[in-house]
């Protein structure tokens, strides 16, 4: 990564807060394929950091090389398989660890690796990764979990499962063959213009994730409040029926309308 220094007449950047968002841009001769990071700053007479994602050109390169590059193109094809054998689960109750997670799924298969992920912005469940024995595994866990509900340690309601994606795994190492490559834009680059944009859409996805997340928290607390009351309504009407049996009142009645089975 090369960072050229920003123009000595450029402002501080410390009361700035960046934002990064990505976009993609015509292939050049000299840049082929490029995806461009932009890093927008909070001030419009700002300049901006400007990074480019590109593709490597082939070079000749010599033995060395070319072991480390065969190393990274063989850990990147593990990470891939790592990925396809691995579910994301959401919805779980904080108080759900690694073993109980680990027994709950061993059902399905040979848990390898179960990694939870924490959330430190918003108030949710806990979220988790749980790597199988293969990917065929991961699938059918998939589906049987999208088939019929799954209950993990007292919480109210199912657990959400789906396919890992790359972009969860926080050690996810770099795609062979890209580099990046950064450099400062001036508020007169078109690209700057580009990035305030996206500056903006990124705060109202922003702003439209956090309404969404509280309307689910809300129905969320509706449902568990159903539960509870549907669960207290069963409970009296078992407490009325073990008391008729106990105390004689089912037998009287049995007497009273010809019904033996009571007697026994």
């Amino acid at each position: 990564m090369a960072l050229t220094s920003p123009p000595q007449s450029a402002p501080s950047l410390s009361p700035i807060l960046p934002l990064i968002a990505i976009t993609r841009r015509r292939p050049s001769p000299s840049i082929p394929a490029a995806a461009v990071v932009l890093i927008a700053a909070h001030s419009p007479v700002s300049p901006t950091l400007h990074c480019s994602f590109e593709l490597e050109k082939v070079k000749k390169k010599g033995a060395r090389d070319s072991r480390i590059e065969a190393k990274v193109k063989a850990d990147y094809a593990a990470f891939e398989e790592r990925v396809r054998r691995t579910v994301y689960i959401d919805n779980l109750s904080p108080q759900v660890n690694e073993s109980i997670l680990k027994s709950a799924f061993d059902q399905f298969g040979n848990v390898q690796k179960v990694e939870f992920i924490p959330n430190y912005a918003e108030d949710m469940p806990r979220c988790a990764l749980v790597e199988m024995d293969s990917p065929e595994l991961a699938k059918e866990l998939v589906q049987a979990m999208n088939n019929q509900p799954f209950m993990v340690f007292g919480m109210p309601r199912p657990v959400r499962v789906c396919a890992a994606e790359m972009e969860m795994f926080e050690d996810r190492p770099q795609k062979p063959g890209t580099k990046i490559t950064c450099q400062w834009l001036e508020p007169q680059n078109p690209d700057f213009t580009i990035a305030k944009k996206l500056e903006e859409l990124t705060r109202r996805h922003a702003a439209e994730a956090s309404f969404l997340h509280q309307y689910q928290l809300e129905e969320e607390e509706k449902l568990a409040k159903q539960q509870a009351e549907t669960l207290e309504a069963n409970y009296k009407k078992y407490e009325l029926i073990e008391k008729v049996l106990k105390d004689g009142t089912a037998k009287r009645l049995g007497h009273r309308y010809g019904i033996n089975e009571f007697n026994a």
